[in-house]
């Protein structure tokens, strides 16, 4: 049904509080002197309508603030909206009703009247203030420029429309009939509504039109570049074709049949998992119906290229002859006893259980030991293809799995890679520095080589690249690394560790004699009787002139040696060669570069030698104490660690509460200052195992007892005096051995770890396991015959300790 439209005055009334029934809108917003079809469904607001119609036809049109929610409350309304009339009412066959509104004047709720039917609101008709009349001519010339810029760009406003409104004098509703033909968001057609100034509105609505004028260019832009492209596109397309036509005359379309042809042939010929099959020949049936000169054929050609070229059923035959893997690995290296032995164990049980489904194996030691040198002996012992891939600096994800093919370039991962190198499945594939990853924004390349190194998961290794699985399950894994303490727990997890320590004077001689001389002669062109170097020379060298674990520092010097003597075989060729001694083995290498022996000349006091383990072996470490008047001050310094800094001053409190036992005056810490310097303090130095040489140093320093020169010592220390287990004994013993010490006070709970050491270390070298700090004095100080360093003889457990006095601080336990 349809009602009349008849006009209402009460609404073009400016200031008047009117009683109007609400209809909420959703995703429209009504402006005064706009006509709007409006189709409605809810109850509520079909209600609302009605009971207009039943009045002056009077309605207020407000936006609900979310279009989404159904049965709006108060709090969902804008309070701005438009005071309207009701120009025709149609009920619709589905219930629904389309009505035609028309905007008349701004108004705003002052208060909800309660109605259970339909909203019901006091309305508040908004008065516009008056402006001055240059800005608002300014203004309005402004708008009319820039609407009908925006009408010749947006081509969906008729001519007609643009003459209408520039037709329009008064700027109020000059700004409200723009409004209606701009496609601006909702929001912004609310702070439109809100805007009661005339000039403020046409001001926000200048800029809304600029911005949208702009969007609707770079929208014509990229309209243009499309299109460009696409007859780009369409004409190569057409010129290929002409191409093709002209090869087929000529008859040099042959080229592509006989390439399709020939990886037809390989395809057959080669024998691939079910997956790669499958795959292969789909995307040589995609290459078919290809133009040859397209880009996508290349990088199809590429993909079914790098399929066919992988190993997927070639394996080596292993050769599981324990003793001739025995006498490779000791052809190949000297020493290593224990790495080699684990090695051993491993292929017995490879040569037994027929799979190579065994732990993966850690090599971890010192650089230039040999571990990587011991992965490639692993391999010729076995008969097996070796690859190496070097994994340090490596910190993007996609180096382990490859990119996948949507990437301009892509390739397959490195472990793919090494293995088209390898040309077999089965090769023993060596991961390199596997520490020395790191991580970054493209991934985490540690976390890409769990799956690779699981041997549960990788017999169905995805590569991104070639988007199918891959076994990796008959691959022999070695990885090599320096240190462990970068290693991910969940990678250490997935592998079986096997330390390699540092070498031994003895077995660094022996190397050098039997391989690094004579790869060095060979590798400067000299012949073995024109080189003669002696044990003397080769000892000085080791000694004065390398400070590592391996031998990589010994070989370039070796090289060094060679060279001039190379240069000296040309200059006389006649001569004789000469004899390379320890005597004369500096006018080779020059000046000595390290002190060896690094024992005092005369005992001291104050003065310890501790032992330190590095990365690259075990080292020396001389610790000075040095007791002044002062105020109670603890000096440390030498670049050392908390932890070290804490072991000193664990020592110290320990000494203060022995000071009786020791002779020491009570209070004697708060007459004096006590430094503790160790040298080298460029190098950082941390651990808890100097505590045992610290507090030699102090029981020294402050009784005034030399300490033996020949004694060097490890251990940590508490708070008690009890003396806890270290790490890092061998690489320990063998420096002070170095060190030409004789005595080597330990830790009792490291006496277990003394067979690791060879007899021949041992048997020169006076071992002292202690437990406590009370046994370790009277074998470091300097006493004379039936002297004790306590005044009653040291118990042989710890005493109960005294009451302190008011003057000391009680030690916390």
């Amino acid at each position: 049904m349809i009602f009349g439209s008849n006009k209402t005055k009460s609404a073009k009334i400016p200031g008047q509080k009117l009683h109007l029934p609400l209809l909420p809108l959703r995703d429209v917003v009504v402006f005064p002197h706009m006509v709007v079809p409006l189709f409605v469904g809810r109850e509520k607001s079909i209600k609302a309508l009605e009971h207009a119609m039943s009045l002056e036809k009077s309605i207020f049109l407000c936006t609900q603030k979310e279009a989404k929610v159904d049965e709006p409350q108060e709090e969902d309304i804008h309070e701005i909206g438009t005071i309207g009339t009701v120009l025709q009412l149609l009920r619709l066959p589905d219930g629904t009703v389309k009505a035609l509104v028309e905007g008349k004047q701004r108004g705003r709720i002052d208060k909800f009247i309660d109605n259970q039917d339909f909203f019901y609101v006091e309305v508040e008709s908004l008065v516009e203030p008056d402006e001055p009349p240059l800005e608002v001519e300014a203004l309005v010339r402004s708008l009319n420029s820039t609407f009908e810029a925006y009408a010749k760009i947006n081509k969906k406003i008729p001519p007609e429309i643009v003459s209408t409104v520039a037709a329009i004098k008064e700027p109020s509703q000059l700004c409200d009939s723009m409004v209606n033909h701009l496609s601006l968001k909702l929001e912004d057609k609310q702070v439109l509504l809100t805007l009661i100034s005339p000039l403020a509105r046409m001001e926000a609505l200048y800029e809304l039109m600029r911005s949208e004028i702009e969007v609707l260019q770079i929208e014509q832009r990229i309209k243009t570049r499309v299109k460009k492209q696409m007859e780009k596109t369409q004409k190569e397309y057409y010129l290929n074709e002409q191409m093709r036509a002209i090869q087929k005359e000529m008859g040099d379309s042959d080229d592509m049949k006989n390439e399709v042809a020939e990886l037809e042939e390989k395809i057959k010929r080669r024998r691939l998992s079910k997956e790669a099959g499958q795959k292969v020949r789909h995307e040589l049936k995609k290459l078919k119906m290809m133009s040859p000169m397209s880009a996508e054929a290349t990088v199809v050609r590429n993909y079914i290229d790098w399929i066919l070229a992988l190993p997927w059923f070639e394996r080596s035959r292993d050769t599981l002859d324990i003793k001739d893997a025995e006498r490779i690995l000791n052809e190949d290296h000297f020493g290593l006893e224990k790495p080699k032995e684990r090695i051993l164990e491993y292929l017995a049980v490879q040569s037994l259980v027929k799979k190579n489904r065994g732990p993966i194996l850690c090599l971890v030691g010192p650089p230039g030991v040999g571990k990587t040198s011991l992965a490639r002996s692993v391999a010729r012992s076995l008969g097996r293809n070796f690859v190496r891939l070097s994994l340090g600096g490596v910190r993007d994800e996609a180096e382990i799995r490859g990119h996948r093919r949507t990437y301009i370039g892509a390739m397959p991962g490195k472990i793919i890679q090494s293995l088209r190198k390898a040309k077999t499945s089965n090769p023993v594939f060596c991961l390199d520095e596997v520490d020395k990853m790191s991580t970054d924004f493209r991934g985490d390349p540690s976390a890409a080589l769990l799956e690779v190194l699981d041997p549960e998961q990788n017999s169905k290794f995805g590569d991104h690249y070639l988007d199918m699985d891959y076994d990796l399950s008959e691959v022999m894994f070695i990885t090599t690394a320096n240190s462990l303490y970068s290693i991910p727990g969940p990678l250490q997890d997935r592998m079986e560790i096997i330390r390699i320590s540092g070498y031994t004077e003895d077995e660094k001689l022996n190397i050098a004699k039997n391989f690094l001389i004579k790869k060095q002669v060979e590798a400067n062109g000299l012949k073995s009787d024109q080189v003669d170097i002696t044990d003397t020379a080769i000892l000085t060298t080791i000694r004065r002139y390398t400070k590592e674990a391996g031998v990589r520092g010994l070989e370039r010097e070796i090289a060094s040696i060679c060279r001039k003597m190379a240069r000296e075989t040309l200059k006389n060729p006649e001569d004789k060669p000469v004899k390379v001694s320890g005597k004369n083995v500096n006018q080779y290498l020059g000046i000595p570069k390290y002190r060896y022996g690094i024992i005092e000349e005369a005992d001291e006091v104050g003065v310890v030698t501790g032992l330190a383990w590095t990365e690259v072996g075990g080292d020396t470490l001389t610790t000075e104490v040095l007791i002044m008047p002062g105020r109670g001050n603890l000096i440390l310094t030498g670049k050392l660690g908390e932890v070290m800094q804490e072991s000193a001053r664990a020592a110290l409190s320990y000494v203060r509460s022995i000071s009786e036992k020791l002779g020491l005056e009570p209070g004697f810490h708060r007459k004096v200052d006590i430094h503790i310097h160790i040298p080298e303090g460029a190098i950082p130095k941390d651990g808890p195992s100097a505590g045992i040489t610290l507090t030699t140093g102090l029981v020294s320093a402050l009784t005034k007892r030399k300490v033996r020169r020949d004694v060097a010592m490890t251990g940590e220390v508490t708070l008690r005096g009890r003396v806890l287990p270290i790490g890092g004994l061998k690489e320990k013993i063998m420096a002070a051995h170095r060190g030409e010490m004789k005595t080597i006070i330990i830790p009792k709970e490291n006496e277990k770890d003394l067979k690791d050491i060879p007899e021949r270390i041992l048997k020169n070298l006076e071992i002292v396991p202690v437990n406590h700090v009370e046994e370790v004095l009277p074998v470091a100080l300097v006493l004379e015959k039936g002297e004790s360093i306590f005044k009653d003889p040291a118990p042989k457990t710890q005493p109960v300790a005294s009451v302190p006095t008011p003057e000391e601080p009680v030690a916390a336990h």
